[in-house]
């Protein structure tokens, strides 16, 4: 790993965003985004994602980086935004902030967003609410790479969900999950380092579950959180699914095959879904957090499993990650550190950080 500065490397994000016309806000939200997602460990969202998709789709126009963010309709406790083909993270971040607003005036508020591309982590805008002592929901659909229970198709995307909930001493409980049994790019790492996958994860162009990644891979399709039907797949069908209607359908925008597809040759139509829950329309915060570190503390100390040492609630090994980046710096793998070189060298924004030094 190499580690460099937390504003660097934002700002060098900015700089290649702004390269391709997106203006300069919209880019530092980007960055924010992005460089989150690497502090936190999520490194497959992160800065690696550069040049490979959101520089490749500036270049050949499939984004469009002048576009507004315009509200379509709305009632006092829902917004419907249309991100025309923008940038996913200001889109899905301007989108949360409206929904938050309108939570902080009424309680409660839901939101989508159309015509939109990757966003980055789902979880970086479910915790938006968290700094408003709310909680926060975000949903979004992406291209297909899964394919239903019995199918041999891909058909949904990994359409992850995040939550996030604010606790009272403990760190918040912060889900950011996907639906499939792992990311593609999992498998990927398997075909390059040529290993079998193991089996469950995916399926060849025939419907059956195989370990060769480049099966699965080249016609194949990755299978949804459980694996097989055996496993109870079924529940991580139905969850993509669930997001596909609620970002997709709901929203307005594309779903299914739709997103990144044949139809949509220069718009990747993802489309987004968000909610903000504010704690004291049901009961009172300082009583619902105390709540929050009973349930918390109850799971963290109980009985371990023989050889474990610790239970975590989700997020917090994330937070613990963030934390240290704040000292450090944020790691980055060699593999992304290539691919911002080589990024950097192609489209007239070298890459030129120093990494820090770690003791």
């Amino acid at each position: 790993m190499q580690y460099f500065a937390i504003p660097d490397l934002k700002a060098y994000v900015i700089r290649y965003l702004t390269r391709w016309g997106i203006n300069p806000d919209d880019a530092a939200t980007a960055a924010e985004v992005l460089v989150s997602a690497d502090m936190r460990g999520v490194d497959s969202h992160g800065v690696i994602r550069l040049g490979s998709y959101y520089g490749s789709r500036l270049a050949k126009g499939q984004i469009n980086p002048r576009a507004e963010l315009s509200v379509v309709h709305e009632t006092s406790t829902s917004i419907v935004a249309d991100a025309n083909n923008g940038l996913g993270h200001p889109a899905g971040f301007k989108t949360m902030q409206l929904c938050i607003e309108k939570a902080r005036a009424n309680g409660i508020a839901f939101a989508t967003a159309r015509n939109s591309n990757h966003y980055g982590i789902a979880g970086y805008y479910a915790m938006m609410a968290l700094k408003e002592e709310m909680i926060g929901v975000s949903f979004t659909n992406s291209g297909p790479l899964v394919a239903p229970t019995h199918g041999k198709q891909a058909m949904l995307g990994t359409n992850p969900i995040a939550v996030a909930v604010p606790a009272g001493k403990n760190q918040p409980y912060v889900l950011d999950m996907a639906t499939s049994i792992v990311p593609i790019g999992r498998v990927a790492v398997y075909q390059k380092n040529g290993k079998p996958i193991p089996p469950g994860w995916g399926i060849d162009d025939q419907g059956q579950i195989t370990e060769d990644p480049a099966r699965v891979i080249d016609g194949g399709a990755l299978m949804p959180l459980g694996g097989p039907e055996l496993m109870r797949g079924y529940k991580g069908y139905g969850l993509a699914l669930l997001v596909d209607i609620f970002s997709g359908v709901l929203a307005g925008s594309g779903f299914g095959e739709q997103v990144y597809g044949a139809d949509s040759k220069n718009a990747a139509r993802v489309g987004h879904f968000f909610a903000a829950i504010r704690i004291d329309a049901f009961r009172n915060p300082v009583e619902f957090k105390r709540d929050m570190d009973l349930l918390i503390n109850s799971l963290k100390e109980s009985p371990k499993a023989a050889g474990e040492e610790r239970i975590f609630i989700h997020g917090e090994k994330e937070f613990e990650k963030a934390a240290r980046a704040e000292m450090e710096g944020v790691p980055l793998s060699d593999v992304a550190v290539k691919s911002l070189l080589e990024t950097g060298r192609s489209d007239g924004v070298p890459f030129d950080l120093e990494p820090l030094k770690v003791n």
